[in-house]
């Protein structure tokens, strides 16, 4: 390796770390995915917008995007159940790349043309996945055909290995701060219960776990009403 690409990879290097440290110190799942997005345009040669998409039964759902112009591209993968990022997702292929929209493999034959009237000339799409979680896939586009070669795939890589651990990491620090809050609540629902209505510990929690059963409503839910009314659930 020659001098230049060996300082150009230092440098991805230690922007790559402090994206790792920037993207850990977000306070939610949405303001890390909204910072991924950001990070991959810096620091991908040639790209200009990013997105964050999941497929869930066939349905697109954007997470994250730099510009209207991203979601208006996932819309159209959604429509036409097509594009490099859907297979991504559903086909569970870790990189997928079209270097050039004015001749995209047969396919997609459908998507390109949409997108090179949106303005794009080249794209590329990164599963984002963990051991324990499949999380979505990252969306790099270009304006320009040609843009990403193989030292960005490799960059877009890395970075969407580095992305997929914050993203986990974010999710599961909100679901515990659910789980907490949701303990919480039903403490405090238990506690009214055996205050006011004379119940032992054990039947109030059948209480609301019963109310719960029989009204289809989440135990949470069912404890947050008992703390605002002091009632018990019939």
């Amino acid at each position: 390796m020659s001098d230049q690409p060996r300082a150009d990879w230092e440098r991805f290097s230690v922007a790559l770390a402090e994206m790792a440290r920037d993207l850990l110190a977000q306070d939610s799942v949405q303001a890390t995915m909204d910072r991924i997005v950001e990070h991959a345009t810096a620091l991908i040669n040639g790209c200009d917008e990013a997105g964050i998409l999941t497929v869930r039964r066939g349905e697109v759902t954007a997470l994250a995007a730099t510009d209207q112009v991203v979601r208006t591209a996932d819309r159209i993968q959604q429509d036409l159940r097509e594009g490099p990022c859907f297979d991504a997702v559903t086909d569970r292929t870790q990189v997928y790349t079209i270097k050039d929209l004015n001749h995209p493999p047969e396919r997609w034959s459908r998507f390109a043309p949409e997108l090179r009237k949106l303005g794009m000339g080249s794209m590329m799409g990164f599963l984002l996945y963990t051991e324990d979680d499949e999380l979505g896939a990252l969306n790099l586009y270009s304006h320009r055909p040609g843009t990403f070669d193989d030292v960005a795939q490799r960059a877009g890589w890395v970075l969407a290995s580095h992305a997929a651990v914050a993203f986990s990491a974010a999710r599961t620090h909100q679901q515990l701060g659910h789980a907490l809050e949701t303990r919480h609540e039903i403490g405090e629902a238990m506690g009214i219960l055996m205050e006011r209505h004379g119940l032992a510990e054990e039947t109030a929690f059948g209480v609301l776990k019963k109310a719960s059963q029989d009204h289809n409503i989440k135990l949470r839910e069912i404890a947050r009403r008992v703390c605002e009314t002091g009632e018990r659930p019939t």
